[in-house]
């Protein structure tokens, strides 16, 4: 009869301990809302946490270029545009320039084609977040240099960039140059002395120096509207990388959810129901024991 008690005993105070460690891990899972956070816990799930988090973290990253790239191709774009709108009144005012007009109207349009140089200049150095956009990776310091004349008219401009484009990761396969490449940033210096020539040609009053700038303008607008296109098709790249970001981010974030998160209503009852049978165990033991007692006694 002893044995029979002394064997219960100790399956009661298994039974205590068992339901002691269980109560922890469940306390541990309520208060932290996680089911797995070490590898004890769930050796394959603990590794398989491990790289779902590795996946999401490189996810994240390209997320992160992608929204770099983004706005620097938004920047870019909007440099092209100013471009492209002093394109158009250059082209109108070259087809002006070869009507029947006085010098004095010449010189006008001259003076407004001064003013378009001068912007086409500042558009050229445009910079975003200290980096210049039209320089290639040369990007530190303005791409476009001018030479001027004794009044500080422009009289020529230079590309001091390079022929070489800034690639972003947008995946392990994919990547994008958010800004214009060399030979458009070359042609951008063409086109502004392509102006220089207009805006002289027009200061002269001669028609036929006003005709032979046209081609040369014409050539600038089909390069900067080519860049525009290219431009947007970068954005739209880009674009679509996001959402595939977005969508793997989810992805992820669900799958490495099923494995760590814990089911906290279901593991509030288990916690719960735990607790009520760990209860109920010291009680059995203490009667037991009391049982045990009064068996040596006797």
């Amino acid at each position: 009869m002893r044995i029979t008690n002394l064997t219960t005993a100790n399956s009661i105070i298994g039974s205590i301990d068992s339901l002691s460690s269980q109560q922890s891990t469940l306390q541990a899972e309520v208060a932290s809302g996680q089911k797995v956070t070490n590898p004890d816990d769930n050796p394959t799930g603990f590794n398989t946490a491990l790289n779902l988090q590795e996946d999401l973290s490189q996810v994240t990253q390209y997320a992160s270029n992608a929204s770099q790239a983004l706005t620097v191709a938004q920047a870019s774009s909007s440099g092209l545009q100013s471009l492209n709108s002093i394109s158009d009144r250059a082209g109108q005012l070259a087809t002006l320039g070869t009507g029947t007009l006085g010098a004095s109207a010449m010189q006008s349009y001259g003076a407004e084609v001064d003013q378009l140089i001068q912007q086409a200049v500042q558009a050229g150095n445009t910079s975003f977040n200290g980096a210049y956009l039209y320089g290639g990776t040369a990007d530190g310091s303005p791409p476009f240099s001018t030479t001027t004349n004794a009044s500080g008219q422009i009289t020529g401009v230079t590309y001091n960039g390079n022929a070489s484009q800034t690639n972003i990761p947008l995946s392990s396969s994919t990547t994008v140059a958010p800004t214009t490449d060399g030979t458009t940033n070359a042609g951008i210096a063409t086109f502004i002395n392509n102006l220089i020539s207009l805006r002289d040609a027009l200061n002269s009053g001669s028609t036929t120096a006003v005709s032979a700038t046209q081609s040369g303008l014409t050539t600038g607008e089909d390069l900067i509207t080519s860049a525009i296109a290219s431009n947007g098709g970068a954005q739209t790249m880009i674009q679509a990388a996001q959402a595939d970001q977005t969508s793997k981010t989810q992805s992820l974030q669900s799958d490495l959810s099923s494995i760590v998160d814990a089911d906290l209503p279901t593991t509030t009852v288990q916690l719960s129901q735990t607790q009520t049978a760990y209860q109920a165990a010291l009680q059995s033991a203490v009667s037991t024991m009391q049982l045990s007692i009064l068996n040596y006694i006797h």
